[in-house]
């Protein structure tokens, strides 16, 4: 399996985040680079929220160059959950197993298996995965009414090592990150969309400071989740989806 040109490869056995790992890595002229660590003792989802990365399990940061503006960059949450989709139907050979939630997660058989954290920082997009390869995370440390944690191992008896998975992800994120600078973000929307969970189903999405309950209708060119509710089509920019 040919790694992906233009990428560096690290591996390092344990550290407090891949994330923390790639901002210590960082200087002007740095290039992409992937950072999995075998282990993680310190690591972070979402809003500060704790994750569980137990060794067997994928965690990894993607360094990535980045001179676009804030909103265009935010867009590679939907290039890397559609190349983790694509990793994980090819670890597996079972694509209909697996549906993407907006806006970041990974979803197989309705329970979440991965997730993904965008950071920017010194010129560089920092994209922070986390899949479970092999546990998942008990309920008390996930939100009340979240989708339950899943793992690959647990749902499909499947022993899928870091190291593997990474070289098939790196793979499948190179090849559409070249189609995001290429074509847009319009060929990414439409794949993505191709494998999205609940569309045409009710849901509700959640800020600090309001929720707002709608038939999911779509993902727009900015990125929002699109909802039908009574007073018409609300685009949402950012918020925690729940079914």
């Amino acid at each position: 399996m040919a790694w992906p040109e233009g990428y560096a490869r690290h591996v390092l056995d344990a550290v407090d985040s891949t994330l923390a790992e790639a901002t210590r890595r960082l200087s002007p002229r740095a290039g992409a680079e992937w950072i999995l660590a075998l282990e993680q003792t310190a690591a972070r989802g979402r809003r500060g929220r704790p994750w569980s990365t137990p060794r067997g399990n994928f965690a990894g940061t993607l360094i990535l160059p980045c001179k676009e503006p804030p909103a265009q960059a935010a867009l590679r949450s939907f290039v890397s959950s559609l190349a983790l989709f694509r990793a994980f139907a090819e670890v597996t050979g079972q694509p209909d197993a697996f549906a993407l939630k907006w806006p970041n997660d990974v979803l197989l058989n309705d329970g979440k298996v991965a997730g993904i954290l965008l950071e920017s920082s010194g010129g560089h997009l920092l994209i922070g995965i986390g899949v479970n390869l092999a546990h998942a995370p008990g309920a008390a440390e996930v939100e009340p009414g979240a989708v339950t944690p899943v793992s690959l191992a647990g749902e499909l008896d499947l022993d899928v090592a870091p190291e593997v998975f990474l070289d098939v992800l790196a793979r499948e994120y190179a090849a559409l990150e070249t189609q995001f600078t290429t074509y847009g973000f319009e060929p990414i929307r439409v794949a993505w969309m191709a494998q999205a969970a609940r569309r045409g189903e009710m849901i509700r999405a959640r800020t600090t400071r309001d929720e707002t309950r709608g038939t999911f209708e779509d993902v727009d060119r900015h990125g929002n989740l699109i909802l039908r509710t009574e007073t018409g089509r609300v685009p949402i920019a950012a918020a925690d989806v729940f079914f």
